[in-house]
């Protein structure tokens, strides 16, 4: 393909990268003087993207500026961790090539047909790969749910449902699987650090999961782990991997920090000698090893190549005030292993960001209630301020003084569209068509006619997996007399979803209108899941066939409007509440963090290591950078701990977290605003305040 720029020229003294800023424009120009095709393109590059510091905009603008050079974007591979950050990326470069090249409205800037997560872009070479690696070219994809609910039937038919001890539950089961899996790590060590009351049942995990594998091989399903399992073992074949790594120039990886082992093996694989590798993370911002991440990955990616890969690090920060971001640099410098790097804010001015010391939840409840409405009565909308934790419950004594005094709120994250039963019931028909040998598709579908039980749900599954066509079976298939209408339109249904005419997305409208009266018989709420399968329907819209459609919703779902934790429906404005989990990639202008307090942030759960203390400290950073102008941490003397093994519920008191030593605490300004509790300490500087409680605001407070 011949250089974009050699079609229609730059305007004169025209520059689209001109508002970079010198790091930005090192990293987008790294290798642009070498060859941008073929085997000589530039060595691997780490972009080391500090908290708001423009990462995305410089990502999408290496894209833009090596296509500018010359590079195909047929052979370019873009990998993100969520659709809409690859969705992002593509507009965010056609924009650029949009500026640079003077398009006309009718001109489209070229596609990036290989951007997409992880487990899409994985997805789509399996299949296009499938009969060279022993995989069903028709195989369907198991969510969570089913893929649980497989490893369910299994435990039952082996019998290790039926054992006189607890044998581990089958979301149990699942993490433990998935976690073998993406950490690449064997079903012993896995046990030992992370399932210890699991230990003593490794023999009997290690055959239910030989016979997951067996059962899915049978059944043409891969589960979501399986999508990066068989995507690096397909890799281990060394004439596959120079095949498809010859396929692409580039590669391109966002949000390296949270990419686990087998996903660095399969960039490595692709890419060995690193040419043509860039990634961009933040090592301060890795947060997910519960999910398998492996902070490793971008700790040692420069070493991983000869010569080592080059950093470039951006700590221009265009979202936090200087004194947030000195804060937050204290915070992470004390870190055991790091990338170094100091942040510094283009945004002149600021506050310190507070401590805020009150007695116990209680308090804590009414302090950022009354400060919410102070900020809102300020000109900051409840939609820019944020409470965020550590951990869900944290938030209960809040919820309810917010629901007292009518402040309305959305907690993140409520139930993703494939954990609702209304759309697992409407996909479970999809899946079925697709895949006739999808037992949990098959199971879940065939429940929804009326008349058909579990029993008879079973016997269906079975005809099915022993028939040669089970399509053919299931439309053969004899239900029980007083079923015979419902399955008679079932049947009908399905024999029009497998014509090979059959229009998409028009056949999901037909599953949805002969959904209907389920729906209405097994849901009270019907009118708000109906809004929910319109939604599906106009999603659908935007995928080319029922393949992708169910392949990419599985893989990346959006959330579902009427299950949505708290949504306040009839309100324009509301307060977030989030985990801090949730709210990585987030900003707000004003942010509370809730128990800032050893037991909570680090959680007394996540203390066993060094590896896992360094992590919280981490968390508590990644609190700290989602403020733009107002962060308070909140420090209750006292907080209530649920069952405790030892004495049950009980109030503990509170220290100060671990991560703000005394040597930070002149970063903070210290705030006591209900006066001193027995015994909790009063920092010198909030005493005055603290010895004189204006009982009045506190009223007229509650009017606000």
């Amino acid at each position: 393909m011949p250089a974009l720029a050699t079609l229609l020229p730059l305007p004169d003294g025209h520059d689209p990268f001109g508002a970079l800023n010198p790091e930005q424009r090192a990293a987008v120009e790294h290798g642009i003087t070498a060859a941008v095709r073929g085997p000589h393109v530039a060595a691997p590059l780490l972009v080391i993207a500090g908290a708001g510091s423009g990462k995305t905009l410089t990502l999408a603008s290496r894209v833009a500026r090596l296509v500018l050079a010359g590079a195909d974007p047929q052979r370019l591979m873009l990998l993100t961790f969520s659709r809409r950050a690859a969705l992002e990326l593509e507009r965010r470069v056609g924009g650029v090539l949009h500026r640079a090249l003077g398009f006309r409205a009718a001109q489209r800037a070229p596609a990036l047909p290989w951007a997409g997560t992880f487990h899409a872009v994985g997805a789509r070479l399996l299949r296009e790969y499938a009969p060279r690696i022993g995989l069903a070219p028709d195989f369907t994809i198991d969510d969570r749910a089913d893929a649980e609910d497989l490893l369910g039937a299994l435990r039952i038919d082996l019998g290790l449902a039926a054992t006189r001890q607890r044998f581990p539950s089958k979301s149990t089961c699942l993490a433990i699987y998935s976690r073998v899996v993406n950490t690449a790590t064997s079903l012993d060590e896995v046990l030992k650090t992370t399932y210890p009351w699991c230990a003593a049942w490794h023999d009997e995990l290690k055959r239910l999961f030989a016979a997951y594998a067996a059962e899915k091989s049978r059944q043409h399903v891969l589960d979501y782990d399986d999508l990066l399992l068989w995507w690096a073992e397909m890799l281990r074949d060394a004439a596959l991997a120079a095949e498809i790594g010859s396929r692409f120039d580039h590669l391109l990886v966002d949000e390296y920090q949270d990419t686990n082992r087998l996903q660095a093996q399969v960039l490595h694989a692709l890419k060995p000698d690193g040419r043509g590798l860039t990634v961009v993370g933040d090592d301060a911002q890795a947060i997910y090893a519960f999910r398998g991440a492996e902070v490793r990955n971008i700790l040692d990616f420069p070493a991983v190549f000869v010569p080592p890969a080059r950093i470039v690090t951006l700590e221009r920060n265009y979202r936090s005030t200087q004194p947030i971001l000195d804060a937050a640099n204290g915070v992470i410098a004390l870190a055991a292993q790091r990338h170094a790097k100091q942040l510094a804010s283009v945004r002149p001015g600021g506050e310190l960001p507070q401590l805020v010391r009150v007695a116990d939840e209680g308090e804590q409840a009414t302090w950022v209630a009354d400060e919410v409405l102070r900020q809102r009565e300020a000109g900051v909308v409840l939609k820019r301020q944020a409470v965020l934790m550590r951990a869900a419950h944290h938030s209960a004594a809040l919820e309810l003084e917010l629901a007292r005094r009518g402040i309305p709120f959305v907690k993140y994250g409520g139930l993703k569209f494939l954990e609702t039963a209304h759309v697992r019931d409407v996909l479970s028909v999809l899946r079925l068509a697709q895949n006739p040998r999808s037992r949990a598709a098959c199971l879940r579908a065939g429940a929804l006619v009326p008349g058909i039980g579990v029993a008879t749900t079973r016997r269906l599954a079975d005809a099915l997996a022993s028939a040669p066509e089970p399509a053919s079976a299931l439309l053969g298939f004899r239900p029980p007399a007083a079923a015979a209408g419902g399955w008679a339109a079932f049947a009908a249904l399905y024999r029009g979803l497998r014509d090979a005419a059959s229009p998409w997305p028009g056949e999901l409208e037909r599953v949805v209108a002969w959904y209907g009266p389920q729906l209405e018989r097994l849901h009270a709420d019907a009118p708000a899941r109906a809004a929910d399968l319109a939604q599906l329907v106009h999603l659908a819209a935007a995928h080319a066939s029922r393949e992708r459609f169910l392949t990419e919703l599985t893989l990346d779902p959006p959330q579902a409007a009427s299950d949505e934790a708290g949504a306040p429906h009839r309100d324009d404005d509301w307060l977030v509440l989030s985990t801090i989990h949730s709210a990585k990639g987030q900003e707000w202008s004003v942010v509370f963090v809730l128990n800032a307090v050893d037991g909570c942030l680090p959680s007394d759960m996540a203390t066993g290591c060094s590896a896992e203390i360094e992590e919280e400290r981490r968390l508590l950073y990644v609190a700290m950078t989602r403020a733009r102008a107002h962060l308070n941490l909140l420090v209750p003397h006292r907080f209530y701990v649920h069952q405790q093994p030892a004495g049950g519920d009980r109030y503990v008191h509170a220290t100060l977290t671990r991560f703000v030593p005394d040597a930070l605490l002149d970063r903070f300004a210290q705030h006591v605003p209900f006066g001193a509790a027995p015994g909790m300490p009063v920092p010198q500087a909030a005493a005055a305040h603290a010895a004189s409680v204006d009982l009045g605001a506190r009223i007229r407070a509650r009017w606000a």
